[in-house]
């Protein structure tokens, strides 16, 4: 089952990304920025991703790992028709369950292929393969289902697919509360700011502060975005991001002076 979040209101998530091909770069993934977009929007934190390859102990001593230690895992990848597609057999692994032919899923892939005139082969018959008692996610695209065991949501790797998976998952899941931010231009570089900043930041624990450096082929600056779940937390951190900006700049005009 899963780890409890450390409050009520956060609630957790993590990925696991399955295939050679994503490591050999011959696929680039789309599915890790989908999903933390997603996730952001709903209120859940996304903690953690992992890549791992198509390796039955790899993906079940991650997955063992990353359920036990957030609220929710999605994995995408890995529940095909080849030889590769290996998710299944390992999913079930993790959770000490046979991994067996569903019913529903033999029934659904079954009348797709009769109506396509196409004859229903084992290996497209291994695309109906979960792990006993798994529940479906409803796969509008190609109908092969992706599946559910407790806290974790098994999704195919093609992104249109795994997209409109995740958008029949989304709807169940418990959210937490969303996260606020803004964004503080400085015209400073992060050389410049790093040691106030971090400053503010042991100030305001209860908020979150990066900094992403720009350079416009002359010289660099900075956007500072400040996330916090709190309205007046996130108000105070951005005021002393605005003011210890305005004290750099003070400082930098009295020496040029």
């Amino acid at each position: 089952m899963s780890a409890p979040s450390s409050a009520s209101n956060v609630v957790s998530a993590a990925m696991l990304a399955i295939g050679d091909e994503l490591l050999s770069g011959r696929t680039k993934d789309k599915n890790i920025g989908h999903l933390a977009d997603v996730m952001t929007m709903s209120g859940i934190d996304l903690k953690e991703v992992r890549i791992v390859a198509d390796e039955e102990p790899a993906i079940v001593e991650a997955l063992n790992a990353l359920r036990s230690r957030y609220d929710y895992v999605f994995t995408s990848g890995g529940i095909g028709p080849t030889h590769d597609d290996i998710t299944a057999d390992a999913v079930s692994a993790a959770f000490g369950l046979p991994c067996e032919h569903d019913a529903d899923a033999m029934r659904l892939l079954g009348e797709m292929y009769r109506t396509r005139e196409m004859e229903f082969t084992d290996a497209r018959k291994r695309m109906a393969r979960m792990p006993r008692g798994a529940r479906h996610i409803v796969n509008p695209v190609s109908v092969a289902p992706g599946f559910i065991v407790e806290n974790v949501y098994v999704m195919a790797g093609v992104p249109q697919v795994f997209q409109a998976m995740l958008d029949n998952v989304i709807p169940t899941l418990r959210t937490g509360s969303k996260i606020l931010s803004q964004a503080v231009r400085s015209p400073f570089g992060e050389g410049d700011i790093g040691t106030l900043l971090s400053g503010v930041q042991k100030s305001h624990p209860e908020t979150s502060i990066g900094s992403y450096p720009k350079y416009d082929g002359q010289r660099f600056s900075t956007e500072i975005v400040v996330r916090a779940r709190d309205a007046d937390a996130l108000h105070a951190a951005a005021q002393d991001v605005s003011a210890m900006i305005d004290a750099i700049a003070r400082e930098k005009a009295a020496h040029s002076a």
